[in-house]
């Protein structure tokens, strides 16, 4: 019996994937369709709004099927490395947050996170939280690295 070695960048890219159609879908979910917060691009009328959204929603899924058939493949070879997963759903939620956050919302002003008097309020927390998911999934990579070259 074969044993197969793990693909940590494999593990890496089909997460980072999945984290970054699991954060739109939140994102999608929570503060477009609950909240009602704002839609992906607000800057039209409502109906262009309501598509944009929808070509969010196509996006996400799409990212989402394409780093599960990547993530079912690794599983499948029994090649899945469990740290770099991890920290690649990490990397890849909090990116979505922090790429939302800083060039949709501020660079390009597609949308605000919410349209209040005190958006910094907003904005720093919206941000901090893709920070720190971020910052977590990069430890847990240089970890996962780590044990990697030490041979574990």
């Amino acid at each position: 019996m074969s044993v197969n070695p793990v693909d940590a960048r494999g593990s890496l890219i089909a997460t980072l994937l999945l984290g970054i159609g699991l954060m739109a879908a939140v994102d999608e979910i929570v503060f477009h369709q609950i909240l009602a917060w704002h839609h992906f691009f607000d800057r039209s009328t409502l109906a262009v709004a309501l598509l944009s959204d929808g070509l969010l929603h196509a996006a996400e899924l799409l990212t989402l099927a394409a780093g599960f058939y990547l993530f079912v493949r690794l599983s499948r070879g029994r090649a899945v490395s469990r740290r770099h997963a991890w920290a690649g759903l990490l990397i890849g939620a909090g990116g979505f947050q922090l790429f939302d956050g800083i060039v949709n919302h501020k660079l390009l002003r597609l949308h605000q996170v919410r349209y209040v008097e005190d958006l910094w309020l907003y904005d720093l927390a919206w941000n901090g939280v893709g920070a720190v998911v971020i910052a977590a999934g990069v430890l847990l990579w240089r970890r996962a690295q780590a044990d990697t070259q030490q041979g574990g």
